[in-house]
């Protein structure tokens, strides 16, 4: 077989053509780039390029170059052949650039301008239209979008309409910057959807562009001015979203800007640990909690804040329909999420709120497991709060408030209420805290199905207030119930008015009979064990309920002491503002304590507590459970002096007090003097017991019990038992630094006289020994000095106290009149 000779193929590629494989890569290049920046290149250049490469794709024969420049749809599209272009291409500039445009008729010049606008338009530099000298990608601020200027020299009638439209480029840029950047999930639910309502407004702008750009490329009647006709009203649509995103974005940069002298602690941080305390629970809420424990970091514009940014814009530009139309329609789909988050937060109780921007703020380390332990109203009161700090009562919360913006004074994020939603505000958190209450309990929440479904809420429509009041009156009828009827909350506060108000008291005579010897130890060394089992036997007898919750208490410091320690410091508790005790006498009272303090006494220390179950602790909270302690040992050291009176009475029953003694004058007429002086204290302590239960504490609970009757919500019930013990405190002179003061001092007086009844009997005793021998009775003198230093203190204080009543009573307190009267009849006595 003959040796194979390979033939060459017709079609191959021909070495005598003159071009090298690296000219032919160079030239293909420089078309390439060319048609890519639609440079006016010389007729000349262009022609001889298109020779060569035309020429070299016939020497290539059937190789077929995959290349999209071929594509003439592609290069024909004014727009699509400037994306992608190189920066390093050197540009026309200057005198070569002017030429062009002096050198051509007007319409030419319209028609280089037209197809430049179209490229600005969509924020793409242009051959005539360019960036403005001083723009810099890396150092401008995007947000501010792309200043392009017309580097050329063009007729004035066509530099006027094109200065005209240039900004929308400028517009455009911007905004497509502002959607980018605050679609990050940092920013919030509310600048998404306000980022999604600007990307379907820029949908309409891109179509509109693209129908301009089809009648640029087809109808020869297209000009400048059609141009200005069809863009003229997006103009002001764009340059109203245009001046939004700059105050968004200036606000964003001022909080940047002032984060570095920002308060040194986090006050979300520091609000948990005053609600927490020291310890254990602390650590855990710093540990759990330490990717945003970072206080440095500005808040960004979201949330609340960026809804009334929006909603002021529209108010103050109320006279321009378009801008009432654009921001209207921005904020209705930016409130959208936030209107949800509202609807979950007052229809379920759960506060699903992601990045911050609810003005409900939940402390999460106040739980119900803490108020098993210590139950007090930080549940209530610390929960759930306003981020902008502001509570029903006079009061206002400052810890875990962000500072307010540097301009304008604004807070920032959720911390910020819109507007529209101002007057609410109180009503739509205690919706959410009444059902959060009732999901604690393990109660499922039911939404009212009367209500509002969420596809018909909107931030400016007025069903949205309809539906924050519907939800508001089903939270409180719900709570409600659950209050009054399952956790029996007036039997509770009956039972509390049975044991601390000692409506039926004969428990306690019974508790002072039996722990009689235990009473009279200090108050450090008594066994509260053996009190409470003393108590439990005095209850025994007593058909009284929850009997169980009842458990016996040793104070710190005794009750006057405590009170007027209290009011020396804040002022009158729920009395008048401002009045305390002198400091002179105050001064004197503190150093005679100190000179004659001794160890307190368990009866005077002893006092009551109550355990409560929440949800109940929120009505029975500590501080209520305070008052009611404080009305107790008010009572209870009444009924102490009262019985220790009368058991000096059935002393001074026996023979040395009842014998007579007619050739001792002297000593009858002392006997005498002693039994007046313990009537006058033994009235005195018995009008004032009277006063205080059947003048003060029966009409108010009688009061507080009608009101009850007829609560409506739940703040309202909180509020009249708070106020009812308040009154109470108050008409029992509990309050006043003067009346305590005097009040404090008779029932010294009072005591202190009961305490020396063995001593008068002994007394008694040697003086009708004395009497009977016929000696002389030398201690008489002594007597007689013993018993006036208690007269004359207690006349002194008893007529300070009747002074101080009565000028009360006439002035400040009428409820006082009627003791005035009762102390009236005990100084017709003396």
């Amino acid at each position: 077989m003959d040796p194979y000779t390979p033939r060459t193929r017709p079609g191959g590629r021909k070495k005598n053509l003159g071009l090298s494989a690296k000219e032919y890569s160079k030239i293909t290049g420089t078309i390439a780039s060319v048609r890519r920046n639609r440079q006016q290149l010389s007729d000349d250049i262009y022609e001889d390029a298109n020779v060569r490469v035309y020429s070299s794709q016939e020497s290539r024969g059937n190789s077929h170059e995959p290349s999209f420049i071929a594509e003439t749809s592609f290069v024909r599209a004014p727009l699509n052949s400037r994306v992608g272009a190189s920066a390093s291409i050197p540009k026309t500039k200057g005198k070569a650039k002017e030429d062009v445009l002096d050198n051509l008729p007007v319409d030419i010049q319209e028609a280089l301008i037209l197809e430049d606008l179209l490229y600005v338009l969509m924020g793409i530099e242009g051959t005539y239209i360019s960036h403005h000298p001083e723009y810099s990608p890396e150092d401008d601020d995007p947000l501010k979008g792309i200043r392009f200027v017309v580097s050329s020299p063009l007729d004035s009638s066509l530099r006027d309409l094109t200065e005209r439209i240039v900004p929308l480029g400028t517009y455009y840029t911007a905004i497509s910057s502002f959607v980018e950047s605050r679609s990050h999930l940092d920013f919030g639910l509310v600048n998404h959807a306000l980022c999604a309502a600007i990307r379907d407004m820029l949908k309409d702008y891109q179509t509109l562009l693209s129908q301009l750009e089809h009648a640029f490329n087809t109808s020869p009647q297209f000009s400048l001015q059609k141009l200005w006709f069809y863009v003229h009203p997006t103009v002001h649509t764009l340059s109203l979203i245009y001046q939004l995103i700059l105050e968004l974005a200036t606000t964003d940069d001022d909080d940047a800007s002032s984060s570095s002298s920002s308060s040194e602690s986090d006050p979300e941080q520091a609000a948990r640990d005053e609600a927490l305390g020291l310890g254990g629970a602390k650590l855990k809420a710093v540990l759990s909690d330490m990717k945003k424990s970072t206080s440095d970091a500005p808040i960004n514009v979201k949330g609340g804040e960026v809804l009334t940014v929006i909603y002021e814009r529209m108010q103050t530009m109320s006279g321009d329909p378009t801008a009432v139309k654009v921001y209207g329609t921005l904020l209705t789909a930016a409130g959208v999420p936030y209107v949800e988050m509202l609807r979950v937060w007052t229809t379920t109780g759960r506060l699903e709120d992601p990045y911050e921007e609810l003005c409900v703020k939940e402390s999460k380390f106040i739980s119900k497991g803490i108020l098993e332990v210590d139950y007090t109203d930080e549940y209530w009161e610390r929960r759930y709060t306003l981020r902008d700090g502001s509570t029903l009562s006079s009061k206002r919360q400052h810890t875990g408030v962000p500072p307010p913006r540097t301009a304008g004074g604004r807070l920032p994020g959720g911390a910020c209420i819109p507007p529209l939603l101002e007057g609410w505000k109180h009503k739509f958190l205690l919706a959410g805290k009444y059902l959060n209450v009732i999901r604690e309990c393990g109660i499922e929440v039911q939404a009212d199905q009367k209500n509002l479904t969420k596809n018909s809420l909107s931030m400016e429509d007025e069903k949205l207030y309809k539906f924050i009041e519907d939800a508001y009156t089903h939270a409180n009828r719900t709570l409600l119930r659950l209050l009054l009827q399952d956790q029996q909350l007036i039997p509770r506060l009956r039972s509390l008015k049975r044991y601390f108000f000692l409506a039926s008291s004969s428990f306690l005579t019974h508790l002072l009979d039996l722990a009689h010897t235990e009473l009279k130890k200090p108050a450090k060394g008594v066994s509260i064990v053996k009190l409470q089992s003393l108590l439990d036997l005095a209850l025994t007898g007593e058909d009284a309920a929850f009997r169980e919750d009842v458990r016996v208490s040793i104070a710190s410091s005794g009750l006057y002491e405590w009170l007027l320690k209290v009011i020396s410091v804040s002022g009158v508790i729920g009395g008048e503002e401002g009045e305390g005790v002198p400091d002179e006498e105050a001064k004197k009272d503190r150093d005679r304590e100190k000179d004659d303090k001794k160890p307190m006494l368990a009866i005077d220390a002893l006092t009551l507590d109550y355990n409560v179950k929440f949800p109940l602790s929120l009505v029975i909270s500590r501080k209520t459970i305070l008052r009611y302690q404080l009305l107790f040992r008010f009572l209870l050291h009444l009924k102490h002096v009262e019985q220790s009176l009368a058991s000096m009475w059935i002393e001074q029953k026996t023979t040395p007090w009842r014998r007579p003694v007619p050739n001792h004058p002297e000593f009858e007429q002392w006997r005498l003097r002693v039994a007046l002086l313990r009537a006058r204290m033994l009235a005195f302590v018995q009008q004032i017991l009277a006063f205080t239960t059947f003048e003060v504490l029966e009409p108010n609970w009688r009061a507080l019990e009608a009101k009850l009757a007829k609560v409506t919500t739940v703040d309202q019930l909180l509020r009249d038992h708070v106020d009812f013990l308040d009154t109470c405190l108050k008409e029992c002179m509990l309050t006043s630094a003067k009346l305590l003061r005097a009040y404090s001092r008779m029932i010294v007086t009072c005591s202190t006289f009961a305490l020396y009844t063995s001593s008068f009997t002994k007394s008694a005793n040697q003086a009708l020994a004395a009497a009977e021998s016929g000696d002389g009775d030398q201690a008489m003198n002594k007597r007689w000095e013993f018993l006036k230093k208690f007269e004359s203190n207690f006349n002194h204080w008893f007529k300070f106290h009747l002074d101080c009543v009565q000028y009360y009573a006439s002035s400040e307190n009428v409820s006082l009149l009627p003791l005035v009267v009762r102390l009236s009849s005990i100084k017709t006595m003396s």
